[in-house]
This record gives C-alpha cells, structure tokens and sequence, in this order.
C-alpha cells in the first residue's frame, strides 16, 4: 500500500510538472487544483510513512517510547525485539551493566556488551526537544533501575520482608477504619446532645430555625460523608504502600502517590490563581453595593422633596426608579466581573452561560413582559394604591400595583391578582381620579316609561342618592337622561361617596338601590321597561303599606337603608 501511495504521490507531481510547462492562459484555470491535488499527495504520503509509536517496557517498566522506522521494522517490531533481546541478556546472569556507545546509527544502548536497543534522532520527543544522547541516557538510566528491580524480584529474603511489611500495613489499616467508625460514632453522640441544648436557641423573627432532629440527621449526615471521606483516603494509601513493597508493582504505586500529589496541587494552584480574579470580582461587587445605597438614598430623597428637574419623581415612581437602577448597576457590574470569575474562558464554563440564557429567554419571556408593563403602569400613573377601579369584569379597590402583578380587593371579600399584561390590555375605569377630595363615584341607572315626568324620576333619584349613608350632598348627585330610547328614556345617576373601607362601595351601591326602589314605590312609579303591546290595567308598583311585609317566625326584620 506505501508503494502504491508513493508511485501515486510521485506521478501527482510529474503530472503538475507537465502542466507548468503549459502557456500561460490554460495555466491559470488549472493550477489551483494541481496544487491541492499534490499537497493532499503529499500530506497523505507523510501520513502513511510515519509510524506509530510504541513503548519499550521491562518489568513492569516504560523504558523507551520508539517512534521511528529503522531498517525496516517498525516501532512495534522494534520495542518486541529489544524485549526479547533484553530478557535474554539478563537471563544469562552476568552484571547488568547498562552503557550507551555512539554510532553513526544512532546510540546504541547495550546490557553487558550485548546490544538492547539503538536510540534513534527521530525517536527523541521534539516536545522536550532532548537531544538523542540525552534520550538514550536517561532511557539507560531507566533500564538500570527494571534491572535491579528484576533481580529484587528473584531475592526471597527481601519479598518475604515485603509480605511482612504489607501484612503489618493491612492490619494498621484495618485497626484504622475501626477507629474511625469509633470515632464518628462518640461525635455524632456529642453533636446530637448539642444539638437538644442549642436548636432552641437558633431563633430568628421569632421562630426557631431549627429543631432537634432536623440538626441530628444534618450532623449525621456531615459525619458520614467525612466518614467515607477519611476511609477511603486511608485504603488509597494503604494500596499505594503495599504496592511499593514489591518490584513489580513498584510503578503502579508510584502512579498512585503521582496522581494523588499531583491532584492536589493542581487544586492548590486552582484556588491559589483564582484568588486575584475572586478578590477583583468582590472589589466590583463591593462597589455596585455602595453604589446602590447611595443612588437609592438620592431618588428617596429626590422623591420626597422634588426639585424641578426631577417632577417626574414622587413617592409612588420612587420605588420602580429604584429597581430599574439598581438592576442596571448590578447587571453592569456582572458585565464587568465576568472575565475575572474563575473558570469564565473555559468551554464548559460558556455552554453552561449559554444554556442558562437560553432557558431565560424561553422561560422568562412572559415575566419580562409583565415587568415591562408593570413599570409603565408605575411612571404613566395609570393606578394608584387606594383608587376604586374596573378592569374587564372585575371591580374593587387596588391595595399594591407591583412589578409583575396588581393586587384589587373586592366588596365580596375576595383578593384578586391581575396581570399587568392583561391590565394594559384592557379599558381600565377609575372611579377614584375625577373626584374631588377622597372617595370614589357611584352611577346607576334605570329605564322609566315616558308617561312617567322627567322632572319627577330626576327628583325622585336625586333624593334617593341623598337618603343613602355615604353618599355625599358636595358635590351634589347629578341625574342624566343619557338616551331615548323607542319605548323609555334612559335615566343615569352620578355622586360621589367617601370610603371608610375597601367593603364600603358595594354596600353603599347595595343601599343605594334599595333606596331608589322605595323612593319610587312610594310616589306610585313602576322600574319597568315597557316594550309597548298595551298599559296594564293597574300600575305595577308596590304600595308604601306593603314595604315592609311579615317576616317568617325564624327571621328577623331588617331595613338595610336605616
């Protein structure tokens, strides 16, 4: 196959040669692809030339890493063959005596005059950029240390000394864990004993923070993890030192002390260069905190005693002012501590933004746009705490006008949250604006016959608005005949009344109506709305000696207007 790519590789360019030769006009549509054609020639040739690597091991041990091609064998072939080479120098029992020698192929490791190995330039780590005698040198180096450990292998005195040492480091180990657990145990018995005497007195606002048995299965669970924690770190050193005792293992162990020491200090280095970037992150945020207090403490100012440049600040846009500068400092101090954070230029570290702002984008938008209307309700005025307003179907006094929702209590001892969104959307009537001084404006109307005065149905209004608890005489009740009708005219009653609470406008309209019933029963006039077929014979009207008929034995009389 490395033949084949060869020969095409070098007709590639035979090819490319012949077409240079070519005038200058055909050469110009053609040479780009010639040329990307030679190069993925090229680049694919070099990939098929160049081998894999492969590590010489002896005993357990990494000698060597071979990654050139030398008289024909590859990597591969070659780290075999040093193997079978070294295993059969050392199982003639001589010396051991490791020496490199240069030779014009290279240098050329050998085991008591006998060939091991040949170090070649193109083996050497271009990473480290040693030399190949350096290579060679400390591969030699390697090679003495499996030698020796080889032969400690064979010495029974020293593997018996071994075993002893492992059988003692177990029974240590043993006899440790056992401690331990003995140990949690008398803690979790003293923490749960502190925890009967001290959860009464963790109070906050009155309440207890935490009770008893909540702080007993918190400690016990702290206590078991540190538990896990403490033996498992005692069976990792355990394993790590009884593999060391023998010669064979001997590098694994090392693997294991490596990896533990070199975790470790990768998290101290962790923490130790994060500190800097954590200081400058908390110096930023320091300054947003100080710079919240004091733009907070300027708009209540401001709103408290508006200047003239600020006569849009009062008491009610103080508090939206408030939030939409503080989000807008904070958001701009995370702006700027972002590059600072620990971990913020890795890849997880992005995604992980990303996704978050992909779920806020997709969750969220709702709740933006209800803060977004939340706030214009808040600066265009559009209701105040207090005012008695009607928005869609729903009626009653507005107790809180908040970011995302606006609170109104009914007559009907109901509390209502509406939307700020569905508020802006809707036809929102206030009874409360147009009046003068506190209070809110009632209206009613009915239809009358128009054999009936109209003189005499504005009066007969007039005086029943007059009669009713809470409706004020100034201004006085205004009737308006607001349409004619084909068969009635249309009478509309408009007064004010004052609150005593948030009740107060559905009783006083509940007595209102009782009132302009009775005032018109008692001057003969029927609240019907004729559609004309013919009069009725008598007039239908409840006679004043019929106002107040017998009660039932379990019921009491009560007029509602007294």
């Amino acid at each position: 196959m490395r033949q084949i790519l060869r020969r095409l590789a070098c007709g590639l360019i035979f090819a490319a040669g012949l077409l240079a030769s070519v005038p200058a006009v055909s050469q110009s549509t053609v040479s780009e692809p010639i040329n990307k054609s030679v190069a993925d020639a090229q680049e694919t040739l070099l990939r098929a030339e160049k081998p894999e690597p492969n590590e010489l091991v002896v005993f357990n041990r990494k000698i060597l890493t071979l990654q050139a091609t030398y008289l024909g064998m590859q990597p591969e072939m070659r780290a075999r063959r040093s193997e079978a080479l070294i295993a059969e120098t050392l199982a003639l029992g001589g010396p051991g005596k490791v020496a490199v020698e240069a030779s014009p192929f290279g240098e050329v490791i050998t085991i008591d005059g006998r060939f091991a190995v040949t170090v070649q330039p193109r083996d050497v780590d271009q990473v480290n950029t040693d030399s190949a005698a350096e290579t060679a040198r400390q591969a030699a180096q390697r090679l003495t240390d499996a030698i020796a450990a080889s032969r400690e292998a064979r010495d029974i005195d020293r593997i018996l000394q071994s075993c002893l040492r492992a059988f003692l480091a177990s029974v240590l180990a043993i006899a440790l864990v056992i401690l331990i657990g003995r140990a949690m145990t008398m803690a979790q018995r003293n923490l749960n004993r502190l925890a009967d005497r001290s959860a009464d007195k963790l109070v906050i606002a009155g309440q207890s923070f935490f009770q008893p048995d909540r702080l007993r299965t918190l400690s016990h669970q702290a206590l078991s993890i540190l538990q896990t924690l403490v033996r498992l770190l005692v069976a990792y050193e355990w394993l790590g030192y009884v593999l060391g005792q023998f010669p064979y293992t001997r590098p694994w162990s090392d693997q294991l002390r490596g990896f533990l020491v070199n975790t470790l200090g990768q998290i101290t280095l962790g923490i130790v260069s994060a500190l800097p970037g954590l200081m400058v992150v908390l110096l930023i945020f320091w300054l947003a905190h100080v710079t919240t207090r004091v733009s907070n403490a300027f708009i209540d100012r401001a709103s408290l005693a508006p200047s003239t440049a600020l006569q849009w600040l009062d008491t009610e846009t103080a508090r939206p002012t408030r939030r939409m500068v503080t989000l807008f400092i904070w958001l701009f101090a995370i702006a700027i501590a972002y590059p600072f954070v620990p971990g913020s230029n890795t890849e997880a570290f992005k995604g992980l933004s990303v996704l978050v702002g992909v779920m806020v984008s997709l969750g969220g938008s709702s709740l933006v746009g209800q803060a977004a209307s939340g706030m214009v309700m808040m600066f265009t005025r559009t209701l105040h705490v207090g005012e008695y307003v009607r928005i869609n179907e729903h009626e009653g006094t507005v107790i809180a006008v908040g970011t995302f929702t606006t609170r109104i209590r009914t007559g009907l001892g109901e509390e209502l949250s509406l939307p700020n969104s569905l508020i802006m959307g809707q036809v929102t009537r206030n009874f409360s604006r147009a009046v003068t001084g506190p209070g809110f404006m009632i209206d009613t109307g009915v239809t009358i016959g128009y054999d009936t005065p109209w003189r005499l149905v504005h009066t007969m209004l007039t005086n029943a608005a007059r009669s009713t608890p809470g409706v004020l005489h100034d201004p006085a009740p205004r009737v308006y005949q607001t349409r004619l009708s084909d068969f009635y005219p249309e009478y509309h009653l408009v007064c004010q009344a004052t609150p005593t609470d948030q009740r107060q406008r559905i009783e006083v309209m509940s007595a209102l109506h009782a009132n302009i019933q009775d005032e018109f029963n008692r001057n003969g006039v029927q609240i019907m709305s004729p559609h004309y077929l013919g009069d009725p014979e008598t007039a239908k009207v409840v006679p004043e000696s019929h106002w107040y008929p017998p009660a039932p034995d379990n019921a009491k009389q009560t007029d509602p207007i007294r």
